[in-house]
């Protein structure tokens, strides 16, 4: 009689591995992030003012706005950061969870800041501007 066999082995030591090189590779978003985060803010700003999705009274401010989101983005516990991004989890196949937290920033906070006129666009178009940008800067 032989002893127990764990099929599960091989599958439990793949999704460990998997779920260690996830977490690796964010940290070393996070750490990118802290490198260039008012850069970042910056670039930001003027990429969605040009495109103009978002219409504002002083761009000074809404970098100011964004530079702080990453700045809480670079703290923010995990849980934190998938209650922030689950409306918008399914936006895009893949999606960076960067762009998805500063996207949903937007859409549901800078839109109420008092420097901010207006923010057009769809959810999908911002996150496309907020992504182009953000993967310029962050690999």
């Amino acid at each position: 009689m032989g002893g127990g066999f764990n099929t599960n082995y091989r599958e439990e030591n793949l999704i460990s591995r998997l779920e260690s090189s996830r977490q690796s590779a964010w940290g070393r978003q996070l750490s990118q992030l802290g490198d260039c985060a008012d850069q970042l803010a910056q670039k930001l700003a003027m990429k969605l003012i040009e495109t103009k999705l978002i219409e504002t009274t002083n761009q000074r401010d809404v970098e100011e706005q964004l530079a702080t989101n990453l700045g809480e983005l670079m703290h923010a516990e995990d849980f934190d950061i998938q209650y922030a991004i689950s409306p918008l989890r399914n936006l895009v196949p893949r999606p960076n969870r960067i762009s998805l937290y500063v996207t949903a920033f937007i859409i549901e906070k800078l839109i109420h800041h008092r420097s901010v006129v207006d923010v057009y666009g769809t959810d999908e178009e911002i996150y496309n501007v907020v992504n182009n940008e953000v993967t310029h800067m962050i690999r």
